[in-house]
């Protein structure tokens, strides 16, 4: 008889915790045969007698570094805050019409005042207590701090003039970006307690007006994409670049600097390793390998000869129904704590700055000869902003290149020029529906006057399907294959090419 799925579940979450404990147990063994091998188990290493030669500007990168983020978050939590009181005030007016003293308890001036006290903690606070970001770990933080830290208590290795003031302001860029981080997440957890009390008054009501509904939706969008943003700069502060992988790189050949983050750093708080950890007296008390696999048997001996296959099955079950669910949670921006589970389709690019949602292309487009034009090329360049990941709306120019009538008549000659306007729309997989307006100079111009005049300007509606494939190269990230019906060219006089076919690269 199939297990529920409830059961599955936590059959398979038993059987890790006990395949868990296997795994610790091999790489505790692991780490105490490593480390007697190196310098961890040594308390008393010398700090090195060659400082090692760190980049010049490694600490002026690292500080301009934390100053950005420390300005992006600044800024986006302050819009963010004022976005709220407005909206606040709105839902106010609107819940004022179903219940006046309701509205007047649930929307009191105290909230106006808490949200600008946030505001102005986010825009002063530079606190230099911070040693933590709060919630998720965050390895390569935790890494930069100890390093700042080291070199601070180390100063003999700092072998330029100059860097010990630069490190000093690195590490107090640092905290106080902590800081600013730990006050994100207080105005998250702020608005998170104000969207449950405006939720408890409106569960009352059966219908709720469509205005105050859409606002109060509204509330829930802005509160989802402020905590993905915030987990984005969670991110880039995460990511070191090739400067800061080198020096970190540098301190880690320090025997020094290693007994320094076993015993400082927040991973080795968390876990609050021993004093005598890395000698033999560590694995006493140890489940081994042959008892974790006798608990497993004991776990499933009532099911007789077959119960471990059956068990197998059910833990198989279960564990394709967690990896969707992990998918699914994925896809939403999972992997943190402190997320939101959003009721509306999130759009992946909102959280995005402008330029980082302009995607640029080139484009070839070559046209045969006929009785009134040369065989000729358009050379395209496009700018696209993505309103989501489906749809993408932009603009564009291109050069109309003549090479002559033939092979033997090749002559090069500036043919025209054209404006574009465009639209993707994605259909499925690597398809997508596009269109557009065009207007082209189609006539010969030895100068940029002659462009000006716009009797020589013919439209061009187009139509058609896209295909994109991504391709691995240093400089293009995806080619597009489009095959267009210009609508109008029926109309020109003389007739225009109706069908174009255009290769594209996006960049």
């Amino acid at each position: 008889m199939p297990l529920p799925l409830s059961r599955k579940i936590l059959l398979l979450l038993r059987l890790k915790k006990l395949v868990m404990l296997q795994k610790m147990n091999s790489c505790l063994l692991a780490g105490i045969l490593f480390c007697g091998l190196t310098s961890y188990g040594q308390s008393t290493e010398p700090v090195t007698d060659k400082p090692p030669n760190f980049p010049s500007r490694l600490f002026g990168k690292i500080q301009s570094k934390m100053a950005g983020l420390d300005r992006q978050l600044t800024g986006q939590t302050e819009k963010y805050l004022a976005k709220m009181v407005k909206r606040e005030a709105r839902l106010k007016k609107k819940v004022y019409k179903l219940d006046s003293v309701a509205a007047k308890r649930l929307f009191d001036p105290s909230t106006r005042q808490s949200y600008a006290a946030l505001a102005e903690k986010m825009r002063t606070d530079s606190s230099k207590g911070a040693t933590a970001i709060s919630g998720e770990y965050q390895p390569y933080t935790d890494t930069l701090q100890g390093s700042l830290s080291f070199l601070q208590k180390n100063p003999q290795l700092l072998n330029g003039q100059g860097m010990p003031s630069q490190l000093q302001s690195s590490i107090s860029q640092l905290r106080q970006l902590q800081a600013k981080m730990q006050d994100a997440d207080q105005v998250k957890e702020f608005v998170r307690q104000r969207k449950e009390q405006i939720s408890q008054y409106l569960s009352q009501y059966t219908h709720l007006p469509a205005s105050l509904n859409k606002e109060y939706q509204g509330l829930n969008q802005d509160l989802y994409y402020y905590s993905q943003q915030v987990r984005q700069y969670k991110e880039m502060l995460n990511h070191p670049d090739q400067l800061e992988q080198k020096a970190l790189s540098l301190l880690n050949q320090l025997p020094a600097f290693r007994q320094f983050m076993k015993n400082n750093s927040q991973l080795a708080g968390l876990f609050n390793l021993p004093g005598n950890y890395g000698s033999p007296a560590t694995l006493l008390g140890l489940q081994t390998r042959d008892q974790v696999t006798q608990l497993i048997q004991n776990q499933v001996s009532a099911g007789g000869a077959g119960g471990m296959a059956a068990l197998q099955g059910n833990l198989q079950s279960a564990q394709e129904q967690l990896d969707q669910y992990k998918d699914k949670l994925s896809k939403l921006g999972g992997g943190s704590g402190d997320i939101d589970m959003p009721d509306f389709k999130p759009n992946d690019q909102k959280t995005r700055s402008f330029w980082k949602r302009l995607e640029y292309g080139t484009n070839l487009q070559t046209t045969r000869t006929n009785y009134y034009f040369p065989t000729t090329t358009d050379f395209g360049l496009s700018v696209g902003y993505k309103l989501n990941s489906s749809n993408t709306i932009g603009l564009g120019a291109s050069y109309k290149v003549g090479w002559g009538n033939g092979i033997n008549h090749i002559a090069l000659s500036s043919q025209g020029a054209g404006l574009r306007s465009f639209l993707d729309i994605k259909i499925k997989g690597s398809f997508s529906a596009t269109g557009g307006l065009e207007y082209n100079h189609t006539t010969p111009f030895a100068s940029l006057q002659q462009v000006r005049r716009l009797n020589f300007w013919t439209q061009s509606g187009l139509i058609g399907v896209s295909k994109t494939v991504s391709v691995k190269s240093k400089v293009f990230r995806k080619t597009k294959l489009q095959l267009l019906w210009d609508f109008l060219s029926y109309q020109q006089l003389p007739k225009t090419q109706p069908i174009l076919f255009r290769i594209g690269y996006n960049f």
